[in-house]
């Protein structure tokens, strides 16, 4: 865990822009289980997180075209929540910043810490924005 003082800028780059913090296994499982379609961003403290992944997460977000929920939950900070968020990705593996596309509650869209690494922010957006036109 780390101290609140630190990731809390890290959780505000996403909260202004809407998305909402989920910070246990219930809440995680009625967001992503809800008819429509949610994009989970599984935050992080690592350079990839602020470089290119929350970057992305962003310019996504402000798609015309784009899923009915933002939410995120924190790795190594809320356990629980990013747990249930994890399981619902499977089977995928544990993987942080990750970020994830559902349809009344299926898995359609993942973008792994792999394709994040090295990558420029923009063509991550590019990435989500096309799952976007394509589910939303």
């Amino acid at each position: 865990m780390y101290p609140e003082y630190f990731v809390a800028p890290m959780r505000a780059e996403l909260t202004k822009v809407g998305f909402e913090e989920l910070k246990d296994a219930e809440s995680v499982e009625k967001a992503i289980k809800s008819e429509g379609t949610v994009f989970v961003m599984v935050n992080s403290v690592c350079g990839c997180a602020a470089a290119n992944a929350r970057p992305a997460a962003r310019m996504a977000a402000q798609n015309e075209k784009h899923p009915d929920k933002l939410v995120t939950v924190f790795a190594g900070m809320e356990k629980e929540a990013v747990d249930a968020a994890r399981n619902l990705m499977l089977p995928y593996p544990p993987s942080s910043p990750s970020m994830a596309l559902f349809k009344d509650g299926e898995l359609v869209h993942i973008i792994e810490r792999h394709q994040i690494e090295g990558r420029p922010a923009q063509m991550i957006a590019d990435n989500l924005i096309g799952a976007f036109e394509q589910y939303c």
